[in-house]
């Protein structure tokens, strides 16, 4: 199945409906619930998998205040090698806190910090998303941890389906003359265009139906560090074919590329279906790799 279906483009392009209308899930908390969160999720940790040090505060972008929770020693942060977390469209914060605690176990537990946050529009964070938004706050992410004391190349960005698209904007033009160390990518999608030629199966320009770009496949083009690659073989969101497309276009030298022969998107997606420690220990590869 395709991220669109041909029928659904069609009415769209019928209905004056743009994609930008539901290109973003975004829902907005009170509050968060962390493991207490009862919404429908990918899949849920046992309590091995349970971190402390849960820090959880507020970020500035772009004049908006955003939501934003650290797992990790903050005293730490100047020496410890750090994951800068971009979700994926749906919900919030909560509906991605158990992929987010898989990647405090990476290793050990508490190995590395994790750094993740809610655009503009989800949770608790002020504003409504926008494509210029996330690219927004990802930087404002990102600085936060420079102001702490981190140091860039101590930094990997990770970003999941939508989520790749700040990652790899920030990847590719970096912040202030400064870029994260290595990208990871899980399930990324090549670009608005790619989808609409991808779901339409006709020769459709994307701007029949989004303002949006997420040009991912031309951006990673300028990409250089080290890159990480991971989607699953039956992805039945986001087809594969996305990501090769991404990895095709990839001019760097240093990679990690793996198909998961099997895995979808979100539920029985790549953590799933790789198995938790398989894909810690992937991880975990990557990111100590000299």
């Amino acid at each position: 199945m395709k991220l669109l279906s041909t029928t659904f483009v069609l009415v769209l392009m019928s209905s004056c409906i743009k994609l930008d209308d539901i290109a973003f899930y975004n829902e907005i908390l009170t509050e968060y619930q962390y493991d207490h969160f009862d919404g429908d999720i990918d899949f849920v940790l046992d309590s091995t998998f349970d971190v402390s040090d849960i820090h959880e505060f507020n970020i500035t972008s772009d004049g908006y205040t955003l939501s934003s929770v650290y797992i990790g020693k903050m005293a730490d942060i100047p020496n410890d090698t750090i994951i800068l977390y971009c979700h994926g469209q749906t919900g919030h914060m909560d509906y991605y806190w158990q992929r987010t605690k898989l990647l405090a176990n990476c290793g050990y537990k508490n190995r590395f910090g994790v750094f993740t946050f809610d655009y503009r529009g989800y949770g608790r964070s002020e504003g409504n998303p926008t494509e210029k938004g996330m690219y927004e706050d990802v930087r404002a992410a990102y600085e936060w941890l420079i102001n702490a004391g981190s140091n860039p190349n101590n930094i990997i960005l990770y970003g999941f389906s939508l989520g790749s698209a700040p990652a790899t904007d920030l990847s590719a033009y970096g912040h202030n003359g400064q870029y994260p160390l290595k990208l990871i990518l899980e399930s990324p999608f090549a670009s608005a265009d790619f989808l609409a030629q991808e779901s339409t199966l006709i020769e459709v320009s994307a701007s029949y139906i989004t303002n949006l770009e997420f040009d991912n496949v031309q951006k990673i083009s300028l990409v250089q560090q080290p890159l990480m690659w991971m989607h699953g073989t039956e992805d039945d969101y986001v087809a594969i074919s996305n990501g090769e497309a991404i990895v095709a276009n990839y001019s760097g030298t240093d990679t990690t590329f793996i198909r998961v022969a099997g895995a979808k998107h979100g539920k029985n997606g790549v953590p799933q279906t790789m198995g938790f420690e398989n894909y810690l220990q992937a991880l975990e590869e990557f990111i100590t790799k000299p």
